[in-house]
């Protein structure tokens, strides 16, 4: 039997421990999920919908709850919290306003028929695995457009977020989602392997690392379940040009320290044209040296703790490796005194690609600067690594820069700006960062049989 326990990362301490689901649970959850089916998908669209729009109502009302959870489970500062919870409402919400028309039958060409037209109904049961980084708006992703679809869902999260999982599944059902629409379970990864081989369960959806989508997917493929993975991520962050280093420097900064640096689609590699490289990486060392470290509940902190002791250690071997290897370490790198999960925030330069970080995801407060010379010599470098989830480009030439983010490797391309993400845009990557998108129409796209019917005169 799995123990999910609550560790805050801000002190160290152990404040709660949460029974795991025993093994003979299983196929009682199956069972559940698959009542649970039969009744949702007779509800009709609008029910489902107005069932999200409840969901989004119950954020905002207890927002401060919800906020606090995770920044005690894993330490993220109270504001960007509170901006989680508040994307959360924003994708249950869109999903009741503009789900239903995107749920409509769609007439074909009759083809020689009478009619011909493809019906979108829900498929089943399905299984997500989350993560702990962004505890609210994952589940969101993967939860609302399968809800409104019709499908159930058995959500196993994080086992540092047992705490704000309780949350979600509570808002869900006084939201009118039926308990056995949606299942909140405390799982070990053996446990998962075997609810993915009950017959009940259509499809799994996962966020999490390489290790964990690999398992899962080929899990899911020896039962001939469905699949969408969103895994790591390297992403690039290329500056052709600027009007306003300060500026720049400043956004590059804000959009790596978010979530303490442990957000896939984080820019982790900085590409920077030889003439701006001395300027960038002094004034991105000015504002990480700037930045303040300390206690998440504290409003005026910008860099919380990282989500474990484990987690901070793992990233300051990570740095130490490539120092050790060669790269020039400009500040940061060291965790604080005192207990917590806290490290300084770090910039790397001097890589090459035959050190470990070259070709690593750091999940943490650090950034990587490359110098090239040429816009292509920064394509080529963006695109070589196994990773694709997302990249930006950055120039006052809008044209230039979207000729180059058109030849990034990557499931989301962006131009002066990085990591956005809204309820009506897809979320996914490409090649070792999974597979399948999430959010917007595509997010109803996955888990969906689009059934044909024609129908001929006798």
């Amino acid at each position: 039997m799995s123990t999910y326990v609550t560790t805050n990362p801000t002190t160290g301490t152990t404040e709660h421990e949460f029974p795991g689901l025993t093994d003979d649970q299983i196929s009682g959850l199956a069972g559940r999920a698959a009542e649970g089916f039969e009744a949702w998908r007779l509800t009709t669209v609008a029910e489902r919908a107005d069932a999200l729009a409840r969901t989004a109502d119950l954020y905002e009302k207890r927002a401060a709850e919800l906020a606090a959870a995770i920044t005690r489970e894993m330490g993220k500062p109270a504001k960007e919290a509170a901006g989680e919870v508040q994307l959360a409402a924003d994708i249950y919400r869109w999903y009741a306003e503009h789900g239903p028309d995107l749920l409509k039958t769609e007439r074909l060409d009759p083809q020689g028929a009478d009619e011909s037209l493809v019906q979108k109904l829900p498929i089943g049961p399905l299984l997500g695995v989350m993560p702990w980084n962004y505890p609210y708006y994952q589940v969101a992703r993967f939860a609302a457009p399968n809800l409104l679809l019709g499908n159930t869902i058995i959500l196993k999260h994080a086992s540092i977020c047992a705490a704000s999982s309780k949350l979600m599944a509570d808002v869900f059902h006084d939201a009118s989602v039926p308990e056995n629409a949606y299942i909140n379970i405390y799982a070990s990864s053996g446990q998962i392997a075997e609810l993915l081989a009950r017959p009940e369960i259509r499809g799994v959806s996962l966020t999490g690392s390489e290790r964990a989508g690999a398992a899962v997917a080929e899990e899911a493929a020896k039962n001939l379940k469905k699949s969408v993975l969103e895994l790591g991520g390297s992403d690039p962050f290329i500056l052709l040009d600027t009007d306003d280093m300060a500026k720049t420097v400043q956004a590059a900064a804000r959009a790596r320290l978010s979530n303490a640096g442990q957000a896939c689609n984080s820019p982790k590699r900085f590409i920077v044209l030889d003439d701006l490289y001395d300027d960038f990486v002094q004034g991105l060392v000015g504002e990480f040296d700037r930045a303040v470290v300390g206690d998440p509940a504290d409003p005026g902190t910008e860099v919380g703790p990282l989500s474990s002791v484990a987690a901070r250690d793992t990233v300051a071997e990570q740095i130490s490796t490539a120092v050790a290897q060669g790269a020039t370490l400009h500040t940061g790198g060291s965790p604080l005194d005192g207990g917590g999960a806290f490290l300084r925030p770090a910039v790397l330069t001097g890589i090459t690609p035959e050190m470990d970080a070259y070709s690593q995801e750091i999940f943490g407060p650090a950034a990587m600067v490359y110098k090239v010379s040429s816009a292509d010599e920064a394509v080529r470098l963006a695109n070589d690594v196994d990773f694709g989830l997302s990249g930006s480009v950055w120039s006052s030439d809008t044209g230039r820069a979207a000729e180059v983010a058109d030849r990034l490797d990557v499931g989301m391309a962006y131009v002066n700006e990085h990591g956005t993400t809204l309820p009506g845009l897809p979320f996914g990557g490409v090649n070792r960062s999974g597979y399948g998108r999430e959010l917007g129409r595509w997010g109803l796209g996955e888990f969906v049989n689009n059934r044909l019917r024609r129908t001929s005169s006798h």
